[in-house]
């Protein structure tokens, strides 16, 4: 049999279903998988081993007594660590940060374990999300699985390296600017930046007012079955949306005929992209055709999103590094340090200015959507970068390397899916994003679902 730990999520469950393979059976697998391959990926914050044994044991009951809670029950995953696993120190990828362990769980893991999810560990991230480089001060480099000597990108750098080595099928990143969706590209999986408030979160970090967190996974049906456990109503978001509409990941799985596509290519700037970054749109753009679509070239109107993204990251980071007393600041990241010095205090009038801006962008989205069901862009400008890079230029890689193509869904608070659609010359995942107008998650979904039966690209690195 193939490795357990594998498997996709819809696998392991007809697999429990059948009793040809028990939870305990899996979880076991990707713990070993994750001591085997942890030394050359570094993707792992913390392995919970005792905790995933008694959690899938516990699932193992309820298969056997034919009561499993959810599809997902006994499904491996893990969380990044921005989010709170109880017993267990949030981080954040900083020496700076407490390292006592938190006393209860963040929505999300609720939202797992109420699945009956077997929770492995929390992954590795940037320090505070703030860069797409997969390195932090904490953990050290994470590597990608499919070339060790490039980065995975960032910030949910762990999440990327642990779904394309097989670390169980489901694990959950965060996205403020594209920290899902830029290391599921590089690392050749799936990444869901769902819609503003579908997926509760709390304690909020630097970038509450645009984001999010989502699952990262090798399929698509993947993505759908995680995004419909962890999109629960929790009181302690207070934008957190009403659980949806039953159907809706029904209308996730189903096909793209008559949708109108459109394929971007500025968002109030010109976003760099090389020749195999668009030519996996066109590849993406034929798949949606031959499905049904109706596929045009369009831009929509907005202003330059550029500007406004760069203000909103810059004032949290600065707000974020200036709330830590000065002997705290010589633990973190010293690029971090130098772009919040380099950050001009911002007036309450400019603040204002920047707020009423990112509104404007997300009303010509959905003016854009009364036309268009998706867009289609690339997801990233080019492959993943060197993983021991020196970081030099922050504020210019942002829009030049890591994130001008996603940066801007973050803004109109849309959802947004990276999915591969193969490799290009140097033998690097190649993928691109599709976007809907918001709360329409599903057809995001759906899109994204063509894209991926049409292109099959591997998702699973050969790293052992």
């Amino acid at each position: 049999m193939t490795n357990p730990a594998t498997l996709t999520a819809a696998e392991l469950s007809a697999h429990y279903a059948r009793g040809t393979l028990s939870p305990r059976e899996t979880a076991r697998a990707a713990l070993d998988r994750i001591a085997r391959l942890e030394p050359r990926l570094n993707a792992m914050a913390v392995v919970d081993e005792a905790g995933a044994m008694a959690a899938a044991a516990e699932s193992e009951r309820r298969w056997r007594a034919g009561r499993p809670v959810s599809p997902l029950d006994g499904v491996p995953a893990t969380v990044k660590d921005l989010l709170h696993l109880a017993g267990h120190p949030t981080r954040r990828g900083s020496l700076a940060t407490d390292p006592r362990p938190m006393q209860e769980d963040s929505p999300v893991v609720l939202g797992l374990k109420a699945a009956g999810c077997v929770i492995l560990g929390k992954t590795t991230t940037t320090e505070f999300g703030w860069k797409s480089p997969g390195d932090c001060p904490h953990t050290g480099i994470t590597r990608n699985p499919w070339n060790t000597s490039m980065t995975t990108g960032g910030s949910s750098s762990g999440a990327g390296a642990a779904a394309a080595a097989g670390y169980g099928p489901l694990h959950i990143g965060t996205d403020a600017g594209g920290s899902i969706r830029i290391p599921a590209s590089w690392c050749g999986i799936v990444g869901v930046k769902p819609s503003f408030g579908r997926v509760p979160q709390w304690p909020l970090g630097a970038f509450a007012q645009v984001a999010v967190a989502g699952p990262m996974t090798r399929t698509v049906e993947d993505a759908a079955l995680t995004l419909a456990a962890i999109g629960r109503h929790d009181w302690r978001d207070p934008f957190c949306l009403p659980e949806p509409q039953p159907g809706w990941l029904d209308r996730a799985r189903g096909g793209v005929a008559g949708l109108h596509v459109a394929v971007a290519r500025r968002f109030g700037f010109s976003p760099p992209a090389d020749a195999e970054a668009m030519a996996a749109v066109e590849r993406a753009a034929r798949a949606l055709e031959a499905a049904g679509a109706i596929v045009t070239e369009a831009d929509p109107s907005l202003p330059d999103t550029r500007a406004l993204f760069a203000a909103v990251w810059g004032q949290a980071l600065k707000r974020l590094v200036d709330a830590f007393p000065e002997e705290k600041r010589a633990l973190l990241d010293p690029p971090l340090v130098a772009m919040a010095q380099r950050t001009a205090p911002m007036d309450a009038e400019t603040f204002l200015a920047v707020q009423a801006a990112v509104i404007e962008t997300a009303h010509a989205m959905a003016a854009f959507h009364r036309r268009f069901d998706i867009v289609l862009c690339p997801a990233v400008p080019e492959p993943a970068l060197p993983a021991e890079a020196t970081l030099t230029a922050p504020e210019e890689d942002l829009w030049q390397r890591w994130a001008p193509w996603t940066f801007s869904f973050n803004l109109s608070r849309q959802p947004a899916v990276a999915v591969p659609v193969g490799h290009d010359s140097a033998g690097l995942p190649r993928g691109v994003q599709v976007a809907a107008a918001l709360y329409r998650d599903d057809l995001a979904l759906a899109a994204a679902r063509a894209i991926e039966q049409a292109c099959a690209a591997p998702t699973l690195a050969p790293v052992g």
